[in-house]
């Protein structure tokens, strides 16, 4: 694929009379996604049956950095049926709630694009979202975070400048979008890492939290990697497999990985694999129970291992099956097996 097929289109600006929605095209990579332009825009995506008329909106607040996916996210869930905000001012969040509360249950589900293009009301955030706990409104927000390479890269391959690298380099701009997330992005109860998505990859993420006609109590993805590509940012909880015996230097099982019945017994049959894994086990149910206690809906537990290929995958998959056996929504990633 070329770098001109992959580039996602341009959206044009818009006067203040205009009325028309922009409808974003999706493209392979989201390298390729420029910053949209100023001004707030909404999208609806498909009717929310079942919500009473009197029920408050869920609400969704999409924010992260720059070139890491805002955009792809928000398309998601408006093709999940909720009705999207694009760039809305945050201190019209609570309006926007309201008025999704009068709409007679058409307005089920709320999402919500903040982000440093509305900067100069960047500071009234965490005053609305004092207001919309006061009201008891059941908001989460999900963060896009990606590496500074990838967004350097995405920018440089739309020739766009960073909108807060004013006249330094793109580096100096994410620099700066980082510190004034920085809060946010420990208050998030999602943390997406897109480095290495593409918009597939990062819509299946989003449908696996997001999709389904209920919400879960938790929902977990259990993330295989390799120490050696580097830690996940976007993990909550990290487990070094490193501990056991690699398969590696067994020569009848280094071809294979650990989705292998071979390899997940030679890992499982070292002395306190199975112990661990146990243990381990429990100690998620602990902290499963206050990440339910505090709020907290979803949780990225890392397994690593040296190449990300053998112990990691195997020790992903048996926990994946323990929290599935224990209720927990459950989906799988294996980010670094066959990169060797």
């Amino acid at each position: 694929m070329t770098e001109n097929d992959a580039r996602q289109e341009e959206r044009p600006a818009q006067s203040q009379d205009a009325q028309e929605t922009h409808k974003e095209t999706s493209e392979d990579r989201l390298e390729h996604e420029a910053p949209q332009e100023d001004g707030a825009q909404v999208n609806s995506g498909s009717d929310t049956a079942g919500a009473s008329d009197a029920a408050i909106p869920e609400l969704v607040i999409i924010s992260g950095m720059s070139g890491a996916g805002r955009s792809t996210a928000a398309k998601c869930l408006e093709d999940l049926g909720w009705f999207v905000v694009d760039n809305l001012p945050p201190a019209l969040i609570p309006t926007m709630v309201e008025l999704g509360a009068r709409s007679q249950g058409n307005v089920a589900r709320i999402a919500v694009v903040v982000d440093v293009r509305g900067r100069r009301f960047f500071d009234n955030l965490r005053e609305s979202l004092a207001d919309l706990e006061s009201k008891n409104v059941t908001r989460r927000i999900v963060f896009l975070e990606s590496s500074d390479d990838a967004l350097v890269r995405r920018f440089e391959s739309v020739r766009r400048p960073h909108p807060l690298q004013g006249d330094g380099r793109i580096v100096d701009g994410i620099d700066a979008e980082r510190e004034l997330l920085r809060e946010l992005r420990g208050d998030a109860d999602l943390v997406i890492d897109t480095s290495s998505l593409n918009v597939h990859e990062l819509r299946a993420k989003m449908d696996a939290q997001f999709a389904g006609e209920e919400e879960p109590e938790l929902r977990a993805t259990v993330m295989s990697f390799g120490f050696k590509y580097g830690l996940p940012v976007d993990a909550d909880l990290v487990v070094d497999m490193r501990f056991l015996p690699n398969p590696h230097w067994v020569p009848e099982l280094r071809p294979f990985t650990g989705l292998n019945e071979e390899v997940s017994a030679y890992v499982f049959n070292q002395p306190g694999a199975k112990e661990f894994l146990d243990r381990y086990t429990e100690l998620l149910q602990l902290i499963a129970a206050g990440y339910r206690r505090e709020g907290k809906r979803y949780v990225t537990i890392a397994v690593g291992c040296t190449g990300g290929k053998h112990r990691s995958v195997a020790t992903s998959e048996k926990l994946a099956a323990r929290l599935a056996s224990q209720g927990v929504e459950t989906v799988v990633v294996h980010r670094d097996m066959g990169r060797e």
